[in-house]
């Protein structure tokens, strides 16, 4: 009697690749400008009033308050008084505004990163505290809108501005690389 031959299988032990630096670096290069795509744009429809959140007539330079609409409407949250005295101030608008505009443009050209994240996120949590998404229901009894209490676009923004910069992602299409070797941005760290 012949023997049969039962061909074996074997299985793959071969993994996939680890992810590398550089096959990070270029995803991470897209997040870094879409999330400065959100800062620049919501400075420019703010400041020039292009009718998507703000119509022309209520402009920044039309005499518009970017700070009004948002802070002025605050109805919840432990900090809802705060956020309504700050709203349409010249102090409160012009350092929105700034700050809108610096971290738009840090994200997008890929410079000055680590300060584009402290300020991006810390701007993040304050418009998340105004908006308070914990609460149900505003201070009038009626529903917030929130769809969940710890984790809204403004957590994940403030998270994408950190992970942007912890990663380096500047030095990808960016201007990162020759940011950091400027000599007074190697001379203060914090600047990088």
């Amino acid at each position: 009697m012949a023997t049969k031959h039962i061909p074996t299988r074997t299985h793959d032990t071969t993994t996939a690749p680890a992810v590398s630096p550089t096959s990070a670096a270029r995803p991470l290069a897209v997040l870094r400008a879409a999330l400065g795509l959100v800062f620049l744009w919501a400075f420019l429809d703010k400041a020039f009033g292009l009718g998507y959140s703000t119509p022309g007539e209520r402009s920044w330079l039309n005499g518009g308050s970017p700070t009004n609409g948002f802070l002025g409407h605050v109805e919840v949250g432990p900090l809802q008084s705060l956020f309504r005295g700050w709203a349409g101030s010249p102090v409160a608008d012009g350092l929105f505004m700034l700050g809108l505009l610096a971290i738009g443009l840090a994200l997008v050209l890929g410079i000055g990163l680590r300060i584009a994240a402290v300020s991006g996120a810390l701007m993040m949590l304050m418009m998340w505290l105004a908006e308070w998404p914990p609460a149900q229901h505003t201070s009038t009894g009626e529903a917030t809108g929130s769809s969940n209490p710890l984790v809204d676009y403004h957590v994940i923004y403030a998270i994408g501005v950190i992970v942007v910069a912890l990663t380096a992602a500047g030095d990808t299409w960016g201007f990162g690389r020759q940011w950091k070797a400027l000599p007074f941005v190697r001379a203060n760290k914090w600047l990088g």
